[in-house]
């Protein structure tokens, strides 16, 4: 059995009790490990095992392969690379990039209380580039469809994330994740902010600090008068999951969104003020009404869980009424047995049944949020 081990390495005595593990690939042939690597096939080997390390903060790697034998060699254990020596010079110095944008605490019950950090940084920040280049390889190895991006445009905002620790008296940084914004254009003088890539590594998930991370970034742009709204490029379902809870938390105290105006509708005063104070655009507002208003609502008042089922209903409903408007076009255009066909796809027993069940979905992760705002007040 081949193998690839990723691993975060911290500055400490003990080096094996400072290390994170990022991920573990574990192939049936080297031709797996290497397409991992973007390198040419290594024939020749029995029991490889390649271990990639970074340094926490400044991402410096380190590489070393083993394996059991080789063919055409025979050879002796060879002297381990000093990689704590390597680890303290490469870290002793390293300073997050940028601008603080924001700190906040997380209660470990194993670590007790930590503190990080989120910075703003640009592409002309002295050594930036090289550190994003070293940053950007963890896309690979957690992200199927990701790309690298053009630095050279400077249009790029970037967003980090650290972990701020003490070693012997000393305050060092850990990389915990980050964030890619691209600023488009929109006429005749604003732009439009797009979440381009986000990523949280493995051993830091599940903690919290995508949701400061994105948040963070939502507050810096709502401070620039000249931008339009916040978009994402292409976001991923759970990327939408945490956008919604990052947007409810902060609408929530808008007085538009106000308890006693929920159940008057979706209005043109929600949509203003969420533009105009949080660059939301209409979209992402309806669903943080839609959750609100669930959250305001008594299901069990058959009434009121009739009148929010079918105010949802009705936006859900929107890709059936084109298809209806696309039926009736092709009434005008298509022979009878042609029609036939479009017909069977858009049946309305079909469509309703498979309204009900987005409905059934959406209210389940609208339920998942609300626990969680709960948990967080």
């Amino acid at each position: 059995k081949q193998w690839l081990l990723i691993k975060i390495l911290y500055v400490s005595q003990d080096l094996n009790a400072m290390e994170k593990k990022l991920a573990e690939y574990k192939c049936d042939t080297n031709e797996a490990v290497c397409l991992k690597l973007g390198i040419e096939v290594a024939f020749g080997y029995k029991g490889l095992q390649i271990q990639l390390f970074y340094t926490a903060g400044n991402l410096s790697n380190l590489f070393k392969v083993k394996y059991g034998s080789k063919v055409t060699e025979t050879f002796d254990c060879v002297e381990p690379d000093d990689v704590e020596g390597k680890i303290r010079e490469k870290e002793a110095n390293f300073k997050p990039f940028g601008t603080l944008l924001h700190s906040y605490t997380f209660h470990s019950e194993e670590a007790g209380e930590l503190t990080y950090q989120i910075h703003k940084a640009d592409i002309t920040c002295p050594g930036f580039q090289e550190y994003h280049e070293r940053l950007q390889t963890f896309l690979m190895w957690f992200i199927e469809t990701a790309s690298f991006i053009d630095t050279d445009d400077d249009r790029w905002d970037f967003f980090l994330v650290f972990e701020k620790y003490n070693k012997d008296g000393e305050s060092l940084y850990a990389t915990v994740g980050y964030m890619t914004v691209y600023n488009y254009y929109v006429y005749p003088d604003k732009t439009r902010p797009r979440v381009s890539q986000m990523l949280i590594l493995p051993p830091f998930q599940g903690e919290g600090h995508g949701a400061q991370l994105l948040e963070a970034v939502h507050r810096f742009y709502c401070s620039l008068p000249k931008v339009q709204d916040i978009t994402a490029e292409d976001p991923s379902e759970n990327y939408v999951k945490l956008r919604d809870y990052v947007l409810v938390k902060l609408c929530q105290n808008l007085p538009s969104f106000a308890t006693d105006k929920l159940h008057l509708g979706f209005s043109a005063d929600m949509v203003r003020e969420a533009q105009d104070k949080l660059k939301i655009n209409k979209k992402h507002a309806r669903r943080v009404y839609e959750i609100l208003r669930l959250r305001a609502t008594d299901m069990s008042d058959e009434e009121k869980a009739r009148d929010f089922r079918l105010e949802v209903k009705r936006r859900l409903f929107g890709p059936y009424r084109k298809n209806q408007r696309e039926l009736a076009k092709m009434r005008k255009c298509l022979r009878p047995e042609e029609l036939v066909s479009h017909m069977g796809q858009m049946d309305t027993k079909t469509q309703h049944e498979e309204l009900e069940k987005s409905f059934q979905v959406v209210v389940d992760d609208y339920r998942r949020i609300i626990e969680r705002l709960a948990t967080q007040a």
